[in-house]
């Protein structure tokens, strides 16, 4: 953590007449987690919101600009090496004439809208390997069709590329290169909102939302998601599932920032919002390219309990994880979650058991999302915070699927 949030932290704990012991004991921490946050430590974004919570503050009035730290881990260094040739097809070079980058064949447009359709595939698949081969060969060819075509013909290239670039956008969030992926994602915000794709730019919104809160930047995904779900607003009675189902995500996305920045009211009427936009729907709806993620009463459901999770409700999020909407005869009835969906649900619920206590409910929950999300499941610092809970807290000797588990996430003993 930085040593400007961590003087924040001090400074806010203060200013409010609170000692060390009574902060910990007002936000339901530790006493060694408070002195953790006041000398530099790494400490989770839970602990911050709930900091955040106990002196009465936003979670983004903690935090402080500061330098970034030079050090690079192996991980960082081996993802630079191999995001090369899609920075360079994403980002060229670019000097006083022309952009110094590899031509590209101006591809068929329906070879590259199938080109994006497949790759959008093996990313639901969490064939992330795939996908990011599959990247620089579509954002080059798009790049050429938009340049050799024209009038009605190059439009079409333009969204087109649009497409390819939301993938790529989408893709490069997942995998955590977050500048590459702004990049990408305002670009097809762009090309969208010229050739009078506003379905389109929104989802392109949705996916800049959900960066600017991996990056903790909470203020401006709230702000953005708001704006962008007021001027999209459908009429219910006639809107289509897609248009309800971006909605509805941007009012997931405006709940999930507010949650996090201590803005619990703001949450509130959002999860109000996405759970009329799923109310509306007869069930989960995913339907490529017309909207790029899935939505329905399942999702917004397990969003909520997301939220549950955000603020340590530990026995809210075990009561609700299997009711109401998340029941065995509710998925059957409205459909399942998309695999991202229920896999970060799964999370949330395995934390739950670990918070608990209940070491083998969590471990149970891991080893089920390792069968059938294994490479999915190493991008997910959640996983390695519910892995690194086992470690810390297990008084007995750990058993064989913990010492695997640990090694799947690289999470040291």
């Amino acid at each position: 953590m930085s040593t400007g949030l961590a003087d924040n932290v001090r400074k806010l704990r203060r200013t409010a007449g609170l000692s060390q012991e009574a902060l910990a004991d007002e936000a339901a921490l530790s006493l060694s987690t408070v002195r953790k946050a006041e000398q530099g430590g790494h400490v989770s974004m839970e602990s911050l919101a709930a900091l955040a919570r106990a002196l009465g503050v936003s979670t983004s009035a903690l935090f402080a600009t500061e330098a970034p730290q030079s050090v690079l881990s192996p991980q960082d260094e081996a993802n630079r090496r191999n995001m090369a040739e899609l920075r360079r097809a994403l980002m060229p070079a670019v000097g006083l004439s022309a952009p110094l980058s590899e031509p590209g064949e101006a591809g068929e447009l329906s070879g590259i809208r199938q080109g994006v359709q497949d790759g959008h595939a093996l990313y639901q698949a969490d064939r992330y390997t795939s996908v990011a081969r599959k990247l620089p060969g579509l954002l080059r060819s798009s790049e050429a069709a938009v340049t050799a075509l024209e009038g009605e013909e190059q439009q079409h290239a333009m969204i087109a590329r649009a497409h390819a670039l939301l993938l790529t956008g989408k893709y490069l969030t997942q995998v955590r290169q977050y500048d590459a992926a702004y990049f990408a994602l305002v670009e097809a915000i762009r090309l969208a909102r010229e050739t009078g794709q506003t379905q389109l730019a929104a989802t392109g919104v949705v996916g800049l939302c959900w960066l600017l809160l991996r990056q903790d930047r909470f203020d401006e995904a709230e702000q953005l998601g708001a704006q962008t779900a007021t001027e999209i607003e459908p009429r219910m009675s006639e809107a289509s599932p897609a248009r309800l189902a971006v909605w509805g995500e941007l009012w997931l996305r405006v709940s999930a920032a507010a949650v996090r920045n201590n803005r619990l009211d703001v949450a509130q009427e959002a999860r109000r919002m996405a759970r009329t936009a799923g109310g509306a729907m007869d069930g989960e709806h995913l339907d490529f390219p017309s909207h790029w993620g899935a939505f329905g009463p399942v999702t917004a459901e397990a969003k909520a309990v997301e939220d549950l999770a955000l603020v340590g409700d530990a026995r809210g999020v075990l009561r609700r994880a299997d009711d109401g909407p998340l029941s065995g005869k509710a998925v059957r009835n409205y459909g399942k979650l998309s695999p991202n969906n229920w896999g970060r649900h799964r999370l949330d619920v395995a934390h739950a058991h670990i918070a608990l206590g209940s070491h083998q409910d969590g471990m149970d929950e891991l080893m089920q999302l390792r069968r059938t999300s294994g490479e999915w499941l190493t991008h997910q610092p959640m996983a390695r915070r519910v892995m690194a809970d086992v470690l810390k807290t297990r008084k007995r000797t750990l058993t064989k699927d913990m010492r695997s588990m640990a090694a799947h996430l690289g999470v040291a003993g």
